[in-house]
């Protein structure tokens, strides 16, 4: 068996959409059954049993025996929440939970942290895996940081010998692909782009407050989720690798290099409009993400990323000009 949590979210219903076209093993998910827009991205997928958050401890202690991996993807995801308590019970003290039990069960654990944990980059965008390493990175938000506390529990207790059989976690970088559509305004820039030019004719991107980029210049480590899935099966496949990754490509690409995608996929001239970024995120705001991938490389993974152009042409021509956008 496997549990997959977050399940019906944005990355967790790709793994579970692939991990059902596997169909080695029984696939549970947990996440809310309430919430439509998410648990529709299940429904083309024959998942063994869905199981509510809440009601997740006593399901592990009376059926979760069997478990061989989780795939850890649940979290509260939003970079701008202020609730301490409410992002700490889901970010960190459930996936602490989940590695005691795991480690309990010899089962293996497989979890989402973020690129969030880098901050604004000024330590850069890696880390050797060590406490001290990490101990550098200074996040921007609550949700970097209960990432981060936990990215730090994580290594602790592995460096003491309290750890599952295998564990990973993964810093995901700019994620974009199907199944993203109930975030809100925490939908991929891809998304945003495609329904501005589908009604206007024009793309509307942050103007510049930094004088080394200029407006469209801001740059981000954009990866496609069929990536990201390919990265977590790699895993799975491959139990003797452990520690903490990023999941990029590598390459930073510009807005406007993005924006430029998404007319020649739909067939437009480019016609880009600026503006100013709020005033209240200006002083956070990040000009450059760029992930190295050296230690996912030199653990042996080396299957080749999928470039921008490529990524926004499959999601656009083969999810979002069609009548069913989902996987």
């Amino acid at each position: 068996m496997i549990l997959v949590t977050g399940g019906a979210g944005f990355i967790g219903s790709n793994l579970v959409a692939s991990l059902c076209e596997r169909d080695t093993a029984p696939i549970f998910v947990c996440d809310h059954r309430d919430r439509s827009g998410e648990v529709r991205n299940l429904e083309k997928h024959a998942v063994a049993g869905m199981i509510e958050p809440d009601e997740l401890p006593v399901w592990l202690e009376a059926g979760g025996a069997g478990l061989e991996a989780v795939f850890h993807m649940g979290a509260s995801s939003s970079t701008v929440i202020t609730d301490t308590e409410f992002v700490l019970a889901n970010n960190f003290d459930l996936s602490l939970m989940l590695w005691r039990w795991c480690t309990r069960h010899n089962a293996r654990l497989i979890y989402a942290s973020s690129a969030a944990t880098y901050g604004d980059g000024a330590n850069g965008f890696d880390d050797d895996g060590s406490i001290e390493a990490l101990s550098r990175l200074r996040p921007m938000n609550l949700y970097g940081w209960s990432k981060h506390m936990f990215d730090l529990d994580a290594v602790s207790l592995a460096n003491a010998g309290i750890a599952p059989p295998q564990w990973a976690g993964l810093k995901f970088f700019n994620v974009y692909g199907p199944n993203e559509y109930h975030k809100g305004g925490q939908e991929s820039l891809v998304v945003q782009l495609h329904r501005q030019i589908s009604e206007t004719g024009k793309a509307r991107l942050f103007s510049s407050h930094h004088p080394d980029y200029p407006d469209g210049g801001q740059e981000r480590d954009f990866v496609w989720v069929g990536d990201c899935v390919d990265i977590m099966l790699w895993l799975y496949d491959n139990p003797a690798v452990n520690g903490l990754f990023n999941v990029g490509t590598g390459a930073a690409r510009t807005f406007f290099e993005l924006a430029r995608a998404c007319f020649v996929v739909m067939g437009r001239d480019p016609v880009i409009e600026y503006f100013d970024a709020p005033a209240n995120i200006r002083k956070h705001y990040q000009y450059h993400t760029q992930a190295t991938m050296a230690r996912l490389r030199d653990a042996g993974y080396d299957r080749p990323s999928t470039t921008l152009e490529d990524g926004v042409r499959c999601y656009i021509q083969d999810y979002l000009a069609t009548n069913d956008p989902y996987r």
